[in-house]
């Protein structure tokens, strides 16, 4: 129930903060149970993905941030968010995932593994492949940019590509070369909403 409240909120904070133009729209499934892989720009980035796709999202995220205080930490895990330690080798955040992905749940992760200062896309770590090879659900490629930072409604564009199979990841995850070839796949078809999506002021 929180999280269906907290979701509502959000989106009416963002659509009053933000003018969002989604394209791609068709590409959305009607329901859950997708990993989506987006580029990461910036801290607004998580709740946007979420306001943008149907059914529930969960999401990996700093340790730091849990630890602020109690009530922040809170609410972040009653909106399906929970903590991992950047660098460490921990498959918990994995096992998470898989878990929340059974249950019809969205994934969101951002394959550079942190956000980008300058706006460019960095190089896609493991983690993403590594997911999608296990879980066996498609996933959806999602390139965001924002315009000015100190306009009245910032604009947004949110661009979802086609929907990448489940069959695209069946490989054996203990093979590094299939898991670096995964990654660099999905980061492609992000690179290329990149180039497709229109500039905005």
């Amino acid at each position: 129930m929180f999280y269906w409240i907290g979701r509502a909120v959000l989106w009416l904070i963002y659509h009053i903060k933000f003018k969002i133009k989604v394209i791609g729209r068709e590409n959305i499934p009607k329901k859950g149970g997708i990993i989506i892989a987006s580029n990461h720009v910036s801290n607004f980035d998580p709740p946007m993905v979420g306001i943008v796709f149907k059914g529930v999202c969960t999401f990996m995220a700093k340790e730091e941030l849990f630890q602020k205080n109690k009530l922040f930490s809170w609410v972040l895990r009653h909106l399906h968010a929970y903590p991992i330690k950047r660098g460490a080798r921990d498959s918990s955040g994995i096992d998470k995932a898989l878990e929340g992905l059974k249950k019809g749940w969205n994934f969101v992760i951002f394959p550079e593994g942190t956000r980008s200062k300058t706006g460019e896309l960095g190089k896609p770590k493991s983690g993403v492949s590594m997911v999608a090879a296990q879980a066996g659900v498609p996933v959806a490629p999602v390139f965001i940019r924002y315009g000015k930072e100190k306009a009245l409604r910032r604009k947004v564009i949110v661009s979802v590509g086609e929907l990448l199979p489940a069959e695209s990841f069946a490989i054996n995850v203990e093979d590094r070369h299939e898991i670096h070839r995964i990654s660099k796949m999905i980061m492609g078809e992000i690179i290329q909403l990149k180039e497709n999506a229109p500039e905005i002021d």
